[in-house]
């Protein structure tokens, strides 16, 4: 090898380590700026699940959104998760995924069967607290959070005993049959007007919490039943449906009609005069409230384990004064 061939090859070499060396304090530079930017993610103090019963449904969304605003406020990670459509077990799938995630609190809409129950207990003894809210089961559930839905029918009831006279044949419309809350609902109200018999269920019908469910359903129900003169809806989208349905079977007849829940859509038929009164339960106070249930459970068990949130009965004459956002 003569001596301008050692030149080049030790140059060559020299090149080769200079770049080695510029590549290594490269990559390594943005090795140390990618940890940086991961170690500046927030640090959550716990890791939460709400497992709701409909994705994309209105009132559950209020749910999520107050449970958010407080995981939010107080460093926790909330996880919302719920089936695309209402199904049952879908729902308790979803929560046993949950408790196999090991998250430090759970959530979950109470549902009816020994499925549920066995799954709480799961939950429990892998040291998950459970809550319920919206609807509650017995079981192993550290507490409940919600409307009491007993006495939201009363309240339904009530407010029909007052505002009307002589007889009345309802129409009472349920988001589901097989949903404790509604059956819940309707347990209240017929124990309110009981004492009542001038006041008479003519027919209940499913709306599958759908406003188009509750629409062919107030529709049916119209067309077989005429004498109908009172509308109950149980769910949050019943009273949409049944404005609807009414005017398209029976446009100028005089039905005194009640809903649930004050979704935007449900106030401005009350103002409108289309819709006499609303049973208003606030979503959003469950959801923070949840949360804040949940916290309380990471140290120790609850005295007081139901915690009902506000209910009450919204009339045209209330909405001189917007109430709290519900659903």
């Amino acid at each position: 090898m003569n001596h301008h061939t050692k030149i080049y090859v030790y140059s060559l070499a020299g090149l080769l380590f200079l770049s080695s060396l510029i590549a290594m304090l490269y990559f390594g530079y943005k090795t140390f700026y990618i940890e940086k930017v991961e170690s500046s993610q927030p640090a959550y103090s716990y890791h939460f699940a709400l497992v709701a019963e409909e994705t994309e449904n209105n009132y559950w969304r209020l749910v999520e959104k107050g449970a958010k605003q407080a995981a939010a406020e107080k460093g926790i990670y909330l996880e919302y998760i719920a089936p695309n459509k209402a199904d049952n077990d879908q729902l308790l799938k979803l929560f046993d995924r949950m408790i196999a995630a090991k998250v430090d609190g759970i959530i979950v809409q109470g549902i009816e069967g020994e499925r549920f129950v066995d799954l709480v207990h799961k939950g429990v003894e892998r040291n998950i607290p459970v809550i319920t809210i919206d609807t509650d089961v017995p079981s192993e559930r550290k507490a409940y959070v919600g409307t009491n839905n007993f006495y939201a029918g009363q309240l339904a009831g009530r407010h029909i005993i007052e505002n009307t006279d002589g007889e009345q044949h309802v129409g009472v419309i349920v988001g589901r049959f097989e949903a404790i809350n509604q059956q819940e609902r309707l347990a209240g109200f017929k124990d309110a007007i009981k004492a009542h018999p001038r006041i008479q269920i003519t027919e209940i019908k499913e709306s599958n919490i759908t406003e188009i469910g509750a629409t062919q359903a107030t529709y049916a129900m119209m067309k077989q039943h005429p004498e109908i003169n009172v509308l109950l809806g149980l769910s949050a989208l019943d009273g949409l449906g049944m404005v609807e349905g009414l005017q398209q079977i029976f446009p100028t007849k005089d039905v005194l009609i009640t809903s649930f829940d004050i979704l935007p859509e449900t106030m401005e038929l009350i103002r409108e005069g289309e819709i006499d009164a609303t049973i208003a339960q606030y979503p959003e106070q469950m959801g923070s409230m949840a949360v804040d249930v949940l916290i309380d459970l990471q140290n120790r068990d609850l005295v007081d384990n139901k915690i009902y949130t506000k209910t009450e009965i919204i009339e045209k004459a209330d909405l001189q004064v917007e109430p709290e956002v519900a659903r």
